[in-house]
């Protein structure tokens, strides 16, 4: 099962980008919630690997299940 970014939670660091080893981690469009850029997972690729919840220093942005309606494209 694909791993989820919480939009609303994500502050934009990207470290899971460089870090996915199938390159499902995509920079999202303007601003979270929060006021700050974000990145979202692409369900139909992830691997379920799980580094980039271990990579990411935002406690609590990346979620072990998938979980659409927390992860936006667009701010």
């Amino acid at each position: 099962m694909p791993h989820t970014i919480l939009t609303d939670r994500c502050e934009g660091v990207a470290v899971c980008v460089d870090s996915c080893p199938v390159a499902c981690i995509y920079p999202g469009e303007g601003t979270n919630a929060k006021g700050t850029s974000f990145c979202w997972i692409a369900f139909g690729v992830c691997i379920d690997c799980g580094i980039c919840q271990q990579v990411c220093p935002v406690d609590g942005a990346i979620v072990p299940e998938e979980r659409p309606q927390l992860q936006r494209q667009r701010g």
